[in-house]
């Protein structure tokens, strides 16, 4: 190689080498908008999340700025703070559950927004999981009507006898698919289908309301809904179980280690792994129309026999063997 040509060369490559640099430092903008968190530190799954996206080269506080914000549990907020994370204008918005992510996207229809969520096709967020043709993508934490089947079917088994199942939900999430699917489940174990409103705003004093209320209408087994919103009060959820008496399952693995007796779960941290993933995707140039819903293969059965003798039940040994984890 001539002398000059060779001088070229490296100028060429020393100038891509800037370049890349120069981009790779340029500050990026995601906003974390999860409902189930109040914001005041960073959660095992944010956690999660963040060094997902550490493996992709994006470090907060070098290179990628991260804005929280918290609802408090309370959905009659979620269209006001959807507004604000829209005007501080982020490159991707990552989020969770049904109203939020619907009021996210009602507030935008450019900004990529990750979620994790049921289905999102019921709810009309995205037109097919394979190629979602929006600004939504995301992971999908539900497996239709068979997810609420085999979460009665656990339950059942610690009390086969019962005939009163109550539905514990905020009053948007009875109109959304999954209670349905809960309600049809219900219908076919031959359980009578009480629903129990936490109405709009999921605090203390609801979850309290409704300890009462599960007593008034004589439930033998409680079913709590797919909302990340309860995460923020979960030891006076458990509660609720404890102090009627009556086996429940839950959505969530930190719902049982908080006193609970089981839950039937998708793994959020794996979920959030791939959610880190997508929104590198998108940071990297990717469309999220052309990003399809990652849909679950497993599923985690969680069992506290601590929370069943509180109870006052016996776990079947068939139950326990069927467990992913017991918790003594």
């Amino acid at each position: 190689m001539r002398r000059r040509d060779f001088l070229a060369l490296a100028s060429a490559s020393a100038l891509a080498c800037s370049a890349h640099a120069q981009q790779s430092a340029r500050q990026r903008r995601i906003g974390i908008v999860l409902p189930g968190w109040d914001g005041t530190k960073i959660n095992p799954v944010e956690a999660e999340f963040l060094d997902g996206l550490v493996r992709h080269g994006y470090v907060e506080g070098r290179n990628l700025i991260v804005d929280r914000y918290a609802a408090m549990g309370s959905m009659d907020r979620f269209a006001d703070l959807a507004a604000t994370v829209v005007g501080n204008h982020p490159e991707v918005i990552v989020t969770g559950a049904p109203p939020m992510t619907l009021a996210l996207k009602a507030a935008t229809q450019t900004i990529p927004i990750v979620t994790v969520i049921g289905d999102p096709v019921a709810l009309g967020l995205v037109s097919s999981l394979a190629r979602p043709g929006g600004n939504v993508t995301g992971i999908t934490v539900d497996a239709g009507a068979e997810l609420s089947g085999k979460r009665l079917s656990l339950l059942r088994e610690t009390r086969p006898d019962a005939t009163r199942l109550a539905y514990l939900s905020s009053s948007q999430a009875m109109q959304q698919p999954q209670a349905a699917m809960a309600k049809q489940a219900a219908e076919e174990l031959k359980l009578s289908f009480l629903h129990v409103d936490l109405g709009n705003r999921l605090n203390e004093g609801a979850y309290k309301a409704a300890y009462d209320s599960v007593v008034k209408v004589g439930a033998e087994l409680l079913l709590v809904s797919d909302e990340p919103q309860h995460l923020p009060n979960s030891k006076v959820l458990v509660g609720i179980a404890t102090n009627a008496q009556i086996p429940a399952m839950y959505p969530f693995r930190d719902l049982v280690v908080a006193g609970g007796l089981m839950a039937y779960y998708r793994d959020l941290f794996d979920a959030f792994r791939q959610v880190a993933d997508q929104a590198a995707q998108i940071l990297d140039g990717g469309n999220p129309a052309e990003m399809p819903f990652r849909q679950p293969t497993s599923f985690k059965f969680s069992i506290s026999t601590k929370a069943a003798r509180e109870i006052g039940i016996t776990i079947p040994p068939t139950l326990l063997a069927s467990a992913d984890e017991v918790i003594e």
